[in-house]
């Protein structure tokens, strides 16, 4: 399972230290960008109900294979962060409002998941299982 950084948004700037980073709107596909060099990839929330980004860092991760950084961006509440770590992001800049230690204790709150996600692809009946 990837472990997700939790960021205050006050802590946040659209600048990457280092990195060579993107932002991706929410309604283009990741599948015509051309990763090479790029350590991060920023993903759009404009609004807690628009889950987009979620499909972008799933097709990121899985079917692209990135391995950089994927942040999420915008309008991130804690109730988001379960399904965001599972579908491949391993950053979050939480909303203003949102409490850091609560988010925190969300992500710690299951150890594991029986379902296979971005990250973990095999489903917990089958890891560790000889091929």
């Amino acid at each position: 399972m990837i472990t997700m950084k939790l960021i205050a948004a006050s802590a946040h700037s659209t600048g990457a230290n280092g990195q060579n980073a993107i932002e991706l709107a929410n309604d283009a596909d990741p599948r015509t960008l051309a990763l090479d060099g790029i350590d991060r990839v920023d993903l759009n929330f404009p609004k807690f109900t628009d889950g987009r980004a979620f499909s972008q860092a799933f097709l990121l991760r899985r079917r692209m294979g990135f391995k950089g950084e994927i942040r999420a961006t915008g309008d991130v509440l804690i109730d988001q962060l379960l399904q965001m770590q599972r579908t491949g992001f391993d950053c979050a800049v939480l909303r203003e409002d949102q409490n850091a230690d609560f988010a925190q204790a969300q992500l710690e709150r299951y150890a594991a998941f029986y379902q296979g996600d971005a990250a973990t692809v095999q489903p917990q009946f089958a890891r560790g299982v000889a091929a």
